[in-house]
């Protein structure tokens, strides 16, 4: 990456929901940004904690345990091996970064709705 990347101008390029964009990458993790609106699914990444910063919006991240909401400018980072489902009632913009080549939709996701994109990232 020989250049900076505004996230404004990468979140404007794409209307997509539960669609992640990859920005750039960091060692071997992606750096992925996400608009989302409504529920995700019910998902495990049983190798790797997720990390997630709310750019605007709310998010909520159920875990089988307890509802995690974050704002705006808030961080939370998901076990890994914890089933989570994000979701976002209004919408948000998202920031997760995670390994290259980590499916969104979990290490076990079963149905997948037509809403949410899996797959493990689309390039901006």
């Amino acid at each position: 990456m020989s250049e900076p990347i505004s996230l404004t101008t990468a979140l404007a390029s794409f209307a997509e929901l539960w669609s992640p964009r990859i920005v750039t990458r960091v060692n071997d993790h992606d750096v992925r940004i996400a608009k989302v609106r409504g529920e995700h699914i019910w998902h495990t990444h049983e190798h790797s904690d997720e990390f997630f910063l709310v750019l605007d919006g709310d998010l909520t991240i159920d875990l089988r345990d307890r509802s995690v909401v974050l704002r705006r400018g808030d961080v939370f980072t998901v076990p890994r091996g914890a089933e989570h489902k994000p979701s976002s009632q209004a919408g948000a913009s998202i920031l997760m970064v995670e390994p290259t080549g980590t499916l969104t939709v979990g290490d076990r996701p079963g149905d997948v709705p037509d809403h949410v994109d899996a797959t493990i990232g689309h390039a901006l």
